[in-house]
């Protein structure tokens, strides 16, 4: 069963500073029908305004994955972790026994864009960690490009669940597919352009879940770029 998610279907939140919109119940949001996706928890699109961000806040016990679309996104944490995101930077923190964090963007004039991803972690009372990694667009382009796994597979970041997430850029007119393993289900989450899959034309935010295929099949209706959960 492929289930489509409109991207207008999703809860939104306007602060001035932040807009955001939100795949699955989070904050103010709650929808009965999308609390989560296996292990898949919060897929949260934020764009935050020049020099406005996120002030310290906690996490636990919580995998939480952040991908820059565009802007800059100012990390600090209780780690001691200081760096800053661009386009290309994937971020996974373990929020694990709890972790102490900001998030900001450090521009006067451009906006950050980026994705917030939270997975539910296989155990609880993990260690605190951080890893940060560069994908390049010639990474991506025309292939699943493994952004983080369970074994640290292909140069990934190494996550704490039975979960897969790979990034791909598709040209105009490009395919893809992707097989699933029996047993597994799948989220796909268009990041931006345009693709069709199972007949269904998707736009940006839209996404599709896919539970009990073998797989599914994109084709880039103009430049796209997307990000696939494999999850078990």
């Amino acid at each position: 069963m492929i289930t489509l998610r409109k991207a207008s279907e999703r809860g939104y939140a306007n602060h001035g500073w932040l807009e955001s919109w939100h795949s699955f119940s989070f904050a103010d949001y709650h929808d009965p029908a999308h609390v989560h996706f296996g292990s898949l928890r919060v897929i949260n699109d934020d764009t935050v305004q020049a020099g406005y961000g996120f002030p310290t806040h906690g996490h636990r016990d919580m995998e939480i994955l952040s991908y820059v679309l565009s802007g800059t996104l100012e990390h600090k944490d209780s780690m001691g972790n200081g760096t800053q995101m661009r386009y290309g930077e994937v971020q996974l923190m373990c929020a694990g026994t709890g972790v102490q964090h900001s998030e900001f963007n450090p521009s006067h004039e451009e906006a950050t864009h980026f994705l917030q991803i939270w997975i539910m972690p296989g155990q609880q009372g993990l260690a605190p960690g951080y890893q940060q990694k560069s994908f390049t667009v010639e990474e991506k382009q025309g292939r699943w490009c493994l952004l983080i796994s369970p074994d640290a597979a292909e140069g990934s970041l190494l996550l704490h669940q039975d979960a897969r997430v790979y990034a791909t850029i598709l040209k105009a007119r490009e395919s893809l597919g992707y097989a699933l393993q029996s047993g597994r289900k799948a989220y796909l989450h268009v990041v931006r352009g345009s693709v069709t899959v199972a007949g269904e034309r998707l736009q940006a935010g839209d996404a599709v879940m896919v539970n009990n295929e073998t797989g599914l099949q994109v084709r880039a209706e103009e430049g796209a770029e997307l990000l696939l959960f494999d999850l078990g």
